[in-house]
C-alpha cells in the first residue's frame, strides 16, 4: 500500500522556501506514530528541511544530482526507483514535498492528510484531492489550543476502485 502522507492548508499549501508554515504538535506526532518502523520516500529538499534522519523509519530519497549521498539513507533518482527499493506487501509512506506528491498521487492507495484551516502564502502546494477518485472514510476535527496554533482535521481518504 502507498500512503501520501502531508499537513495541508485550505489553500492546499505545503511550505514556502523549504519550510513548514504552522507549527502543530499534534500532526508531528501522528506522523511519527504513523510512520515509525516503515520505509518514507522522499524528495531531497524534503530530506535537507530535517535537522537529521527521522529515527526508526528507513529513508528513500529521490534526486537527480548524481553523486548525492546521505548517511543510513537509500538514494535514487526516480520515484518508481523509491518504490521498487521497498519491501512488497508492506505501507509504504511518500512524505513529500510537493513535486513528489504531484507524481504519486495517481498510483497512491491512501491519502492521510492533516487539513490545516487556514490559508497561506506559499511556493510548494499539495494536489488537488479528485473526489471522483478518492473517498473520506474519516475525519477527526481539533481546535487549536495552547500548543497547536491552529485549528485542523486528521483525514483519511481511499482510493475509490
Amino acid at each position: 500500500m502507498i500512503t501520501l502522507i502531508a499537513a495541508v492548508a485550505e489553500n492546499n499549501a505545503l511550505g514556502k522556501d523549504n519550510q513548514l508554515l504552522w507549527h502543530l504538535p499534534d500532526d508531528f506526532k501522528r506522523f511519527k506514530n504513523i510512520t515509525s518502523g516503515h520505509y518514507i520516500i522522499m524528495g531531497r529538499k524534503t530530506f535537507e528541511s530535517f535537522p537529521k534522519p527521522l529515527p526508526n523509519r528507513t529513508h528513500v530519497i529521490i534526486t537527480h544530482q548524481k553523486n548525492y549521498t546521505a548517511e543510513n539513507c537509500i538514494v535514487v533518482d526516480s520515484l518508481e526507483k523509491a518504490i521498487a527499493i521497498c519491501p512488497q506487501g508492506e505501507e509504504i509512506f511518500i512524505i513529500g514535498g510537493g513535486e513528489i506528491y504531484s507524481q504519486s498521487i495517481e498510483i497512491a492507495d491512501k491519502l492521510d492528510i492533516t487539513r490545516v484551516h487556514h490559508t497561506f502564502d506559499a511556493d510548494t502546494f499539495f494536489p488537488e484531492i479528485d473526489l471522483e477518485k478518492w473517498e473520506l472514510t474519516s475525519a477527526e476535527f481539533h481546535p487549536k489550543d495552547e500548543k497547536n496554533q491552529f485549528d485542523f482535521t486528521f483525514q483519511t481518504y481511499l482510493r475509490k476502485f
